[in-house]
């Protein structure tokens, strides 16, 4: 139950995150045109390598640490400061880095001084802490009032292409004050500070090792932005960045269950419940494909019309790139069920690192001939090749731990259910005229399609939330 509430209050979240960007990004993508678009994605895709050189691995070690000292209010009080004072430590070397960075930057200087709010932010944010105790309910209701007041700044200010800066601006100062809302609810959660060095210390190894396959899994998703800036234009990091994000969007649904399952599953993993722990696996894999795969084929299908309504006709190459990025919903959906839920929670760290940092280098071997031969179409299969790596190895190294059979037991029933329903409504998309109703028909179609074919077909995950339903009723 507890698990299943704080899915339902981390998938809000991710909800409320969707409705933001959804609102404001065909708004910020009239306003500042693809140029403008193109220097946020290029100037935050630099800034993301420091803010993560400054949090290490504190996010997800954090959160797993203090699941595994939740019972115990001493022990987690000491785990919580020495993590955040190492924390506080290495973001203010990484933003040291990226002052020596700036002075040797001749254009985008003043974009770049606004971004690195991000790395401000870094300072303050203990959302893995709550992560931990399983307490999602703060970190989502907090964050939701500064997603809904850094919404209203855009519309307010954000007026002209002039106005980047002040984009850029409201989006760091929001990151800021979200993590800062958490704060005042500390004292309920841990006790007083008591300086110790060495402890602080003993945390830097695991969160380096941590750092590893995150700085890894940054390559693959900043690094194509970051190149298309260089070896392309920042227009066409933009129209990356616009195709990335919507199907990023939509993911943000299915790996909410990461989030929420990461301390549920370290729990588990740390009184010895591996039974338990392969039958949990079994249910998110099942649940994120039940999600992954309809999201994957319904945004292939109505690519063609959705881009140009929602961004604009000065955006149309993206509907060509989402297509080609549709795949990564499933394929991210898969690995962060068996990364992050499984392999992270059994401390196999190295396994994970492993995976993350093969994309990695698959990323970089193949980024820039695609982009050279092929450009932003190029950037957007390389980014889908990483995925496929990652994801393969992934399910390579469990191969010994889980049983292949139960983990894709009702594959082939959603993917059934999703391909019935891609043919008919890509078939919609290119016939019927663009307009929001005719979309929405397509999406309602859609949806009917899959959900009809899968009552016929009866999926295990499907009968578990009937089950779950009646029981809350009673």
């Amino acid at each position: 139950m507890n698990v299943v509430r704080n899915y339902m209050y981390n998938a809000g979240y991710q909800l409320l995150t969707l409705i933001v960007p959804f609102i404001t990004v065909p708004y910020i993508a009239r306003v500042l045109g693809p140029e403008g678009v193109g220097i946020n994605s290029y100037t935050n895709s630099i800034i993301t390598y420091f803010l993560l050189l400054g949090t290490l691995g504190i996010t997800v070690y954090g959160n797993r640490e203090i699941a595994y000292h939740r019972d115990d209010f001493e022990q987690r009080t000491k785990t919580f400061w020495e993590i955040e004072l190492l924390q506080v430590m290495t973001v203010v070397v990484a933003y040291g880095l990226f002052l020596v960075f700036v002075l040797f930057q001749t254009q985008y200087k003043s974009y770049f001084l606004l971004q690195s709010l991000w790395i401000v932010a870094g300072v303050f944010d203990i959302s893995w802490l709550f992560m931990g105790m399983e307490d999602f309910k703060k970190t989502v209701l907090r964050n939701s009032l500064v997603k809904v007041a850094s919404l209203i700044a855009i519309f307010t200010l954000v007026k002209t292409k002039a106005d980047v800066g002040t984009y850029i601006m409201i989006l760091g100062l929001a990151q800021v004050l979200g993590n800062l809302t958490l704060w005042p609810y500390l004292h309920n959660v841990v006790g007083k500070p008591k300086i110790d060095l060495s402890g602080i210390m003993s945390h830097l190894k695991p969160t380096i090792v941590l750092f590893i396959p995150q700085i890894a899994t940054q390559v693959y998703l900043q690094l194509n932005r970051t190149m298309l800036g260089q070896f392309d234009s920042v227009t066409a990091a933009g129209y990356y960045d616009f195709a990335d994000k919507l199907v990023k969007m939509v993911l943000a649904v299915i790996t909410a269950t990461g989030t929420v399952m990461l301390p549920h599953m370290s729990h588990l993993a740390a009184q010895g419940s591996l039974r338990r722990l392969n039958r949990l696996l079994y249910k998110s894999f099942s649940f994120s494909t039940l999600l992954a795969l309809p999201l994957m084929f319904g945004l292939a299908a109505i690519a063609h019309s959705l881009v140009p309504l929602y961004y604009g006709p000065k955006f149309s190459v993206v509907s060509q790139l989402i297509m080609i990025e549709a795949p990564v919903a499933l394929l991210i959906g898969w690995s962060n069920v068996i990364g992050l839920q499984y392999l992270m929670p059994l401390k196999r760290v190295k396994d994970y690192t492993a995976s993350v940092t093969y994309g990695a280098l698959a990323n970089i071997v193949i980024n820039v001939p695609l982009i050279l031969t092929l450009g932003v179409s190029g950037a957007t299969m390389a980014t889908v090749i990483s995925e496929v790596v990652v994801t393969a190895y992934q399910l390579f190294v469990i191969r010994d731990m889980v049983s292949y059979r139960n983990l894709f037991a009702d594959g082939w029933k959603f993917l059934v259910a999703a391909v019935a329903m891609f043919i008919p409504v890509f078939g919609l998309n290119l016939t019927m005229s663009i307009s929001a109703v005719s979309l929405a028909l397509q999406v309602v179609l859609g949806m009917g399609i899959y959900f009809g074919i899968l009552a016929i077909l009866k999926p295990d995950i499907l009968r578990d939330g009937l089950y779950f339903l009646k029981s809350r009723r009673k």
